[in-house]
């Protein structure tokens, strides 16, 4: 079965960090750009990060910049998120995505995970 699989997210207080995983199955992930999506309540997905498919390539919205890390092995099929001094705002359910054209648009996406949730709360 042809699937990507977030794990990691979880609730977690101001300033603290989470670890997010992306894991494909049924296919490989080494020819794919994947980016991390989120969406808070009420609000549209946005865009997060996005890796080239060697890894060599990142990109990050501005507000995670410094804080955020994307990373990927290839070896294990899996995509990573670091997240530190996490805050509220970054509250939502992240999604990632697997694309053959890094910096593809939203609707490109060949593959999507079902999310996991993130909340950032005191």
């Amino acid at each position: 079965q042809v699937q990507l699989v977030e794990s990691g997210g979880g609730l977690v207080q101001p300033g603290g960090s989470l670890r997010l995983s992306c894991a494909a199955s049924g296919f490989t992930l080494d020819y794919y750009a994947v980016g991390w999506f989120r969406q808070a309540p009420g609000k549209e997905r946005e865009g997060v990060s996005c890796i080239s498919s060697s890894g060599s390539i990142t990109n990050y919205t501005d507000s995670v910049k410094g804080r955020f890390t994307i990373s990927r092995d290839n070896a294990k099929n899996t995509v990573y998120l670091q997240m530190n001094s996490l805050r509220p705002e970054d509250t939502g359910i992240y999604y990632c995505g697997a694309s053959l054209l890094y910096g593809a648009p939203e609707y490109d996406y060949d593959y999507w995970g079902q999310g996991t949730q993130v909340t950032v709360s005191s």
